[in-house]
């Protein structure tokens, strides 16, 4: 059975080392913003918050805000409010995402919801929201609210449509791929092209760094829908397995499906529509997909958005902050080999 590994630790982090490097400062301001603006007099407000935004993550959609704006030049703090509203519009997701899969634990911890319930989890996320925007605001450039608040809204829809294609097999990779533009990459685009808002920039650079956003996120979540059945909770950020186990529709998914034969498609309905998905159903998914080339296709299509997301830079000069932004790319295609 083929089985996609994940790369070595070293190899993976080089990926993003030089970024956050160039982003040290600037992710030292958002930090703080990030705590002070988590703060509230309601006592389970900052222990929700915290509790998800202490427990890991590369922090990669704000470190795209501070990078995208550097690379077009900007001067000022915008940048550290913006990139603050788009990591807490992530963290305002995630709580959600965790209530609507009903899931149990979240880079190796408990998840918000398992500790302080769904009520809890949902109404701190929409707190979270309600910060961003504020944030937003004191920015004071009303295309950077647009551009974030459009973006809110299309997660949102993103979410409605998975919800929709949840255990629905007839979904095409078309449809498929819209559900993660709007659910994963409008975050990831709108995170780039606030930057080039704020510094002013020309459209062309605005609308090339909105692509490398969007191919970026396309690309990346392409890479955790192959993590969930072949690599390990640190990379992706949750339990492996947790989509097949929740009978999510993903691209190998429907790959595999739509390769197999009668028999096989059998064995996919009952997986989706059961909730009884074992570590042995798991692994005949795994043989499966390998069977029908459905992991490394998935990738191959990582592949080409990636290419493109680094085609998008190429109107930029050249730049230690460029070349950062080129190695990201390879980071999120490299998390599995």
């Amino acid at each position: 059975m083929g089985v996609v590994v994940s790369l070595n630790e070293s190899r993976k982090d080089n990926g993003i080392t030089a970024l956050t490097e160039l982003c040290a400062d600037g992710m030292n301001n958002v930090n703080a913003l990030i705590l002070s603006k988590a703060g509230s007099d309601v006592e389970m407000i900052p222990e929700v918050a915290r509790h998800l935004i202490s427990s890991g993550g590369k922090r990669l959609r704000p470190m795209l805000t501070l990078a995208a704006a550097e690379l077009c030049g900007y001067q000022g703090d915008g940048d550290v409010k913006l990139a603050t509203s788009v990591e807490f519009m992530h963290t305002a997701t995630l709580l959600h995402d965790d209530v609507v899969d009903e899931s149990d634990r979240r880079r190796s911890k408990p998840t918000a919801r398992m500790i302080w319930g769904n009520q809890a989890s949902v109404l701190v996320g929409d707190f979270l929201l309600g910060q961003a925007f504020k944030m937003m605001v004191e920015v004071g450039s009303m295309e950077a609210l647009d551009v974030l608040s459009s973006a809110a809204s299309i997660i949102a829809e993103g979410e409605v449509m998975q919800l929709a294609a949840a255990k629905n097999l007839s979904t095409t990779e078309d449809e498929y791929l819209a559900v993660i533009n709007a659910k994963t990459a409008a975050l990831f685009s709108a995170a780039a092209e606030v930057g080039p808002i704020i510094a002013g920039s020309p459209k062309d650079e605005r609308a090339a760094l909105k692509s490398y956003g969007t191919n970026l996120g396309l690309a990346f979540q392409l890479v955790d829908d192959v993590l969930d059945y072949g690599g390990n909770a640190k990379d992706l950020g949750k339990n492996v397995g947790d989509d097949f186990r929740e009978g999510k529709i993903t691209l190998p998914v429907l790959l595999a499906y739509r390769r197999g034969n009668d028999e096989e498609r059998i064995f996919w309905r009952e997986s989706l529509e059961g909730d009884n998905n074992t570590d042995e159903r798991l692994d005949h998914a795994r043989a499966l997909m390998a069977k029908h080339g459905a992991l490394s296709d998935t990738i191959t299509r990582a592949k080409h958005f990636g290419a493109i997301a680094r085609d998008a830079l190429g109107p930029f000069k050249k730049s230690p902050m460029k070349n950062a932004m080129l190695d990201v790319v390879e980071f999120c295609i490299s998390r599995v080999s």
